[in-house]
């Protein structure tokens, strides 16, 4: 694991400190290093993770729009994203 981080010092700008573990699995709120304990992601992956990780909803609709398109520009329309926003503004 040191191995790792000493290289990813060498290979990123050291714009922020970095916790010393290297994550290898998530499921749910938790996530694992390498060195297998657990830990509670309180980060949520900075907020892109808030259902958590590798919920089977959420990975069964990354892995079927994948296999369609993942992602254009906003300069373009996309049938999801109207259909999200249609979703979003019903409910809110």
């Amino acid at each position: 694991m040191t191995e790792l981080i000493d290289e990813a010092s060498q290979l990123f700008v050291g714009t922020y400190t970095r916790f010393p573990a290297v994550m290898v699995r998530g499921e749910g709120c938790r996530l694992w290093d390498m060195a297998g304990r657990e830990y509670l992601d309180f980060l949520a992956g900075i907020a892109v993770c808030a259902l958590g990780h590798c919920h089977p909803a959420v990975t069964a609709a990354i892995r079927r729009q994948a296999g369609e398109l993942v992602h254009v520009s906003n300069l373009f329309y996309m049938q999801p994203q109207i259909e999200l926003a249609r979703l979003l503004i019903r409910h809110s």
